[in-house]
């Protein structure tokens, strides 16, 4: 049966259906779209009920059906417990499935009432790193109280991306409405509008609680009404996500490959030597045999060393600069790679001109082997750090340019601070966008954070920590860790031996704000510098970041 095929069957079926039992009629709004999974009639006959307690419950077939398609879960020892309210933590696992996300082990919790030992830790964590659901406070969500149905309402309307969206006919609905709180009656009065969540007769009764059978009707009717709810338009082709290798070996790379969230791989291999291009001694041919095999593509990496003066001896002669893209042609051709990453850092501004030069020469090159060209590049300031860069004629040559989204606070940065802000990667990314297309912008993402000692608010002394050194060390000494909604990250401080030590932390949450801010801005893809300092838990973070933000509800 297709996906429209029933659709108006459907249809007929919705004006028959009891709309006395939608409470949270709307859990499942978008159930068969999210999860490529069609609706399939289900009988006794062609199944026997998943739990032994709901044979005379009017919810049987509603709940067969959602366990089927892994929507739903019992309570333990056969049951189902259909008469019991639905809590937080299950409508937010609701919530969660629907949208296909993973769960997530998150290394530093978002609520301190929903710990890593609780049955809903994972989806909880997914849901709140994505802001689907939120808490009664900040650090607190409440996992075991029961859902109202004004709560429901904004808890749906959060995850379908529909609050703020405007509410046409303001004027009262619902005898009770002067009795939903003000935090609520935009979600209802919305969901109402679109014919998703109604009231019992001419009452909202927004102070309710949801059983858990009554849930499992409103959830399978929205399920058999999905012929006619909001697409999921899925992202027409797969994004960049690239990894660059450094300070690991080919097996260590290889390992960690598996198990993070890319599909484009950088070893740095080739630097720019006062002889001219040279490999490292780090090259190893069978990485590229290996990634070809299992499906990666191979840009390798170029850098300078950042040598200023062999930088300009080479790029300001002709000749010379003729050899390097020569030498750096011929190694694509003979070793099949299927690209190159330019890592050139801390070019003179006078040689801005000849930097130019060799992209557009380079790119001229390898475009006839049909190999890419990307060029790193750090956020335009105008600094002279970046005044070598002619961001435009770049972006005409390059096929990418990579905003290397890091290092706002460098080591010895006199002021201590975050590594990657969100506030300083949207100001760096919307001054890129103006002189580069988005679908030619990667934006690199930190993993890595720094320890700050710090005095009178300045720095004494930074120390570079990978993710998993920055989560021991906090859940080793129990850190309080404070999301700061504005940069989109957590902070915490110590004391220790007598001196002061702040930290701006890095996490899957923090990073998928990141993400989420350049989904906002179509943007081509993201790398990570580097592979190797992740937590395992931000891959499953990232990947639902991308599936959730490349959602579409029209």
């Amino acid at each position: 049966m297709s996906f429209y095929s029933w659709k108006e069957r459907v249809n007929a079926l919705f004006r028959r259906i009891c709309w006395k039992r939608t409470a949270a009629a709307a859990v499942l709004l978008f159930v068969i779209v999210s999860s490529n999974l069609a609706y399939q009639p289900w009988t006794a006959a062609a199944s026997s009920l998943p739990f032994r307690d709901i044979d005379g419950s009017y919810a049987k077939e509603a709940i067969s059906r959602l366990y089927q398609l892994n929507l739903i879960d019992g309570t333990g020892n056969g049951k189902f417990e259909p008469y019991r309210v639905v809590t937080r933590a299950e409508f937010t696992t609701m919530i969660a499935r629907l949208f296909r996300l993973e769960p997530v082990d998150g290394a530093i919790p978002v609520f301190s009432d929903v710990p890593r030992s609780s049955w809903a830790y994972g989806w909880v964590e997914a849901a709140a790193q994505l802001g689907l659901v939120s808490g009664l406070s900040a650090n607190h969500f409440g996992p075991g109280r029961a859902v109202s149905r004004q709560d429901a309402a904004v808890m749906i309307a959060r995850a379908a991306k529909l609050s703020g969206s405007p509410v046409a006919g303001v004027s009262p609905v619902y005898l009770d409405q002067g009795h939903i709180a003000g935090y609520a009656l935009e979600s209802v009065l919305r969901l109402r509008q679109l014919g998703l969540m109604s009231g019992y007769g001419s009452v909202f009764r927004p102070a309710d609680p949801i059983t858990r059978q009554e849930a499992a009707v409103l959830l399978d009717n929205i399920v058999r009404l999905s012929g006619w709810m909001p697409q999921i338009q899925a992202p027409s082709k797969p994004n960049i996500r690239l990894a660059w290798q450094y300070g690991l070996t080919t097996a260590q790379f290889e390992q960690q490959v598996q198990l993070a969230n890319v599909n484009t791989l950088s070893p740095r291999w080739y630097f720019l030597e006062p002889s001219g291009i040279e490999r490292t001694t780090n090259y190893d041919a069978e990485l590229t045999k290996w990634a070809h095999r299992n499906g990666y593509s191979v840009w390798a990496m170029v850098g300078n060393h950042f040598d200023r003066d062999a930088t300009h001896d080479h790029l300001s002669d002709a000749k010379l600069r003729a050899a390097a893209v020569s030498a750096l042609t011929n190694e694509v051709q003979q070793n099949g790679l299927d690209g190159l990453n330019i890592d050139f850092e801390n070019v003179a501004p006078a040689d801005r001109s000849a930097f130019t030069s060799f992209v557009a020469e380079l790119a001229d090159a390898l475009h006839p082997l049909n190999a890419t060209l990307s060029v790193n590049l750090s956020p335009d300031f105008g600094t002279d750090w970046t005044a070598a860069y002619d961001y435009d004629a770049l972006g005409q040559s390059a096929d990418y340019i990579v905003m290397m989204g890091y290092d706002e606070h460098w080591g010895n940065d006199p002021q201590p601070g975050s590594v990657a802000s969100l506030p300083w990667l949207k100001k760096g990314l919307g001054t890129l966008l103006q002189h580069v297309p988005a679908n030619q912008v990667i934006l690199a993402m930190p993993l890595y954070t720094r320890d700050w000692t710090v005095s009178g608010g300045r720095t004494v002394a930074s120390e570079e920590w990978s993710l998993t050194a920055q989560n021991d060390f906090v859940a080793n000494h129990a850190l309080p860790a404070v999301w700061d909604a504005e940069l989109g990250q957590y902070t915490t401080s110590y004391r220790i031996q007598g001196k002061d030590h702040a930290l701006w932390l890095e996490d899957g949450r923090s990073l998928s704000e990141k993400m989420k801010l350049g989904e906002t801005m179509s943007i081509a893809g993201y790398a990570y510098w580097s592979l190797g300092g992740e937590s395992p838990d931000v891959w499953a973070s990232l990947r639902n970041a991308y599936r959730y933000a490349s959602y579409r509800f029209n």
